[in-house]
C-alpha cells in the first residue's frame, strides 16, 4: 500500500527535472525520500521490468538510427567498392550486403539461407565483403577465396566462396592447393598470389570500413538502409525484404 509520504514522494519524481533538487532537502528528509522510494520499488518490481523494457526499446531505436546515419555516410564503399564479388541479380531493387567469416558458425548457417533468398526471389543484388576475425584460418580463407577472385573472376569466386564456408578440414597451404585442384583452380597462381599486396589491401580496406560501421561480427548484414548485426533465419529475411519494398 502507498503510504501518503510515498505519494508525495512520487509526486515529486513526476515533476519535471529542474523542480527535483535533493540538495535542497534536509538529510532527514533526503532519507524518507529514498527509503519511500526503495520500498515502493520492492513491493512493485514490475515497475523496474517495466523500466529496462522501456530504455532496451529506447536503446534499439537508437541504433537502428545510428546504424541507417553510418550506412548513409559510407554508401560508396558499402554498395560500390570496386572489389567486392557482387551476385544474384546486378539490376535488382534490393540490395544485400554480408561481411563474412568462413570459420563462423553462424556464417555457415546462413550461407544456404541467404543463397536460397537471393535464388528464390530473383530480384536480390548480393554483394559479400571478406571480413576474416577469427584467426589464422578465417585470414588465410579469405586470402585465398580474394586471390581467386582477382586472378580468376566471380565465377571462380562463387565456387570458392561456397567450397570454404562447408570445408571442415583445418586451413593450411596443403588443404587449399588441394581444393583449388578440386574445383578445378591453377593451384600454383592462386596460392602464389594469397600474400600480395592486392589481396592484403582489399582485406584491409574492408577492416576498415567495418570499423566505420561498427561492425564486430559476423554475419553483419546490410539491406539497403538497415544493418542486421547477427544471424536471420530465412523466413525473417524475407519478411524484411518485402518489408523494404512497401
Amino acid at each position: 500500500m502507498r503510504t501518503p509520504l510515498m505519494a508525495a514522494a512520487f509526486a515529486v519524481c513526476a515533476l519535471p527535472l529542474q523542480a527535483l533538487d535533493l540538495g535542497k532537502m534536509t538529510d532527514e528528509e533526503r532519507a524518507i525520500f529514498r527509503a519511500e522510494v526503495r520500498a515502493f520499488l520492492i513491493e512493485q518490481p514490475e515497475v523496474l521490468v517495466e523500466a529496462f523494457n522501456v530504455l532496451e526499446q529506447q536503446q534499439a531505436a537508437n541504433q537502428v538510427s545510428a546504424d541507417a546515419t553510418m550506412v548513409q555516410v559510407n554508401a560508396q564503399d558499402i554498395f560500390d567498392d570496386g572489389y567486392s564479388w557482387v551476385g544474384g541479380n546486378p539490376e535488382g531493387d534490393i540490395t544485400l550486403v554480408e561481411f563474412v567469416d568462413y570459420r563462423c558458425g553462424y556464417c555457415r548457417k546462413a550461407h544456404d539461407e541467404v543463397k536460397e533468398l537471393v535464388e528464390s526471389d530473383g530480384n536480390i543484388r548480393i554483394i559479400v565483403k571478406e571480413f576474416p576475425i577469427l584467426g589464422e584460418a578465417s585470414t588465410a580463407s579469405s586470402r585465398f577465396a580474394i586471390a581467386v577472385k582477382q586472378k580468376l573472376g566471380d565465377a571462380a569466386y562463387e565456387a570458392a566462396n561456397d567450397a570454404l564456408i562447408r570445408l571442415r578440414s583445418d586451413v593450411n597451404q596443403v588443404t587449399l592447393r588441394r581444393l583449388a585442384s578440386s574445383l578445378g583452380f591453377d593451384a600454383a597462381e592462386v596460392l602464389d598470389h594469397m600474400d600480395s599486396d592486392e589481396v592484403s589491401r582489399e582485406i584491409l580496406q574492408t577492416r576498415q570500413l567495418a570499423q566505420r560501421l561498427q561492425i564486430s561480427g559476423t554475419p553483419t548484414f546490410v539491406m539497403q538502409d538497415e544493418m542486421l548485426r547477427g544471424y536471420l533465419p530465412l523466413e525473417a529475411m524475407r519478411q524484411l525484404v518485402d518489408a523494404k519494398r512497401g
